[in-house]
């Protein structure tokens, strides 16, 4: 486990971003010190990594936590995207290095400005952000989220915890009972309603988030009880089984 202090020192990304990251649901520690201190593990480090990546393709904070929330997320497929972004950022800096060298020892007096050109690294992140943007998921998730104020986007995270959350008390039910599984058809509303269609794939993908997401279950927990996620998976798991 790694303290704030020691992400920002490997990561590059400052303190105040990560603490904003903690505050909006981007980046959630995978766990809290007795003494309050944000700890982050390894799988941390892999939402950071694709934060990073979102972050080169100009996306918004928001847009990306969706993206990476939502059981299309393709992390090979992002993964090859920043190898691709990466050689071509090495590519542009060897072009530079190489100028400079031939500046300092040859003595050019002539600048060849095109090193300097970023146009092919730039067609690149808009290729790739643009390919994010494909889904009918995310699409749907930008349509139904145009026009929203922090405040609602706030107030609609709280309305699905809460949701969550009440998996808790359930614990000692069947997860395939009548009681919780209309609490699953609940959520399933709730995000179609105001995210985007939440089939039964998406659904039993969310599940495995809900229980297996740094931070995520942990957060679930604290407001539903020890246990809660697990048993929102559970109850999410055997309604999918019925539908098979």
């Amino acid at each position: 486990m790694m303290t704030v202090s020691e992400i920002s020192a490997l990561t590059g990304v400052s303190v105040r971003a990560l603490r904003l990251y903690d505050r909006i649901g981007l980046l959630k520690p995978a766990a809290v010190s007795e003494a309050g201190y944000r700890l982050y593990d390894e799988a941390s480090l892999e939402r950071l990594s694709a934060i990073l990546l979102f972050r080169e393709l100009q996306f918004p904070l928001k847009d990306i936590r969706a993206i990476l929330d939502s059981p299309a997320y393709d992390r090979n497929r992002a993964l090859d995207q920043q190898i691709e972004l990466l050689q071509l950022k090495v590519e542009h800096l060897e072009n530079l290095i190489d100028l400079a060298r031939g500046i300092k020892l040859i003595g050019v007096k002539y600048m060849n400005f095109t090193a300097f050109d970023s146009k092919k690294i730039d067609e690149y992140a808009r290729q790739a952000k643009a390919s994010w943007g494909q889904t009918a998921e995310y699409r749907e998730y930008e349509e139904k989220s145009k026009g929203r104020t922090r405040e609602e986007e706030r107030e609609l995270s709280a309305a699905l915890m809460g949701i969550l959350a009440a998996f808790g008390p359930m614990q000692g039910m069947d997860p395939a009972g009548e009681i919780p599984q209309a609490q699953v058809a609940k959520l399933k509303a709730f995000i179609t309603e105001h995210f985007y269609t939440c089939s039964d794939a998406i659904l039993r993908g969310l599940g495995r988030m809900y229980a297996g997401a740094a931070g995520m279950s942990e957060n679930i927990d604290a407001a539903g009880g020890p246990g809660a996620a697990e048993y929102a998976h559970r109850a999410i798991e055997a309604w999918c089984a019925g539908k098979d």
